[in-house]
């Protein structure tokens, strides 16, 4: 691997720690390290949560999927109530330049505040290291990481793969359900679901 302090910071939009991502796609698998700049500039890396439990929520604001999450406040509600429970929710934006849902640091501001946005950290990942690494391959497509850093959840956020707003109300929230079980100390019911909503907007 290249010495990294070789490479100028400024060219960095994401960095992968440690070998490619394989088998950390795998439920069980220690889920892969990464680094990521959030909309403030802060640089942001998984490992360092290492012990609480982490929800990775991969988001494009012109998505209807996601408009059907975020314009009635349920989005916002579970990233409320994960971080009550000491839960990190990093929502990450793997929209290229140019593609619907790009965002830069200042724009995801102005859009978090304006939705009352929950979360731990907006990350941008423009060039899409982060997001193709995990396969993560609709807006919203979630995964659950658990303390000792092992993936426990991926898939969609609930089992209405609607873009309906109305069938929220009579959805299974994967996501939710999930953190409360492992609250409980108790085995992921439901550990991998299929994932909806519109496709990542990568750069190829």
């Amino acid at each position: 691997m290249p010495n990294l302090k070789l490479i100028p910071v400024i060219a960095i939009a994401a960095i992968m720690l440690a070998s490619p991502l394989t088998a950390a796609q795998k439920n069980g698998a220690v889920a892969q390290d990464f680094k990521l700049t959030d909309m403030f500039g802060k640089t942001v890396q998984l490992s360092k949560f290492r012990g609480k439990t982490v929800v990775l929520e991969w988001h494009n604001p012109g998505c209807p999927f996601v408009q059907k999450h975020y314009g009635g406040g349920n989005m916002q509600a579970a990233q409320a109530a994960a971080r009550k429970q000491g839960v990190v929710w990093l929502t990450v934006n793997s929209g290229a330049e140019g593609k619907q849902g790009h965002m830069t640091g200042p724009e995801a501001q102005v859009l978090a505040k304006k939705q009352g946005a929950a979360a731990s950290h907006y990350l941008l990942d423009m060039n899409g290291v982060v997001g193709k690494a995990y396969g993560a391959k609709t807006t919203p497509h979630m995964y659950i990481i658990d303390g000792s850093g092992k993936l426990v959840y991926q898939g969609g956020i609930d089992d209405k793969p609607t873009a309906n707003p109305a069938d929220i109300r009579t959805a299974r929230n994967h996501v939710t359900a999930a953190l409360g079980e492992i609250k409980a100390g108790k085995t992921v019911s439901v550990a991998q679901s299929r994932p909806y909503g519109c496709s990542v907007k990568y750069a190829s």
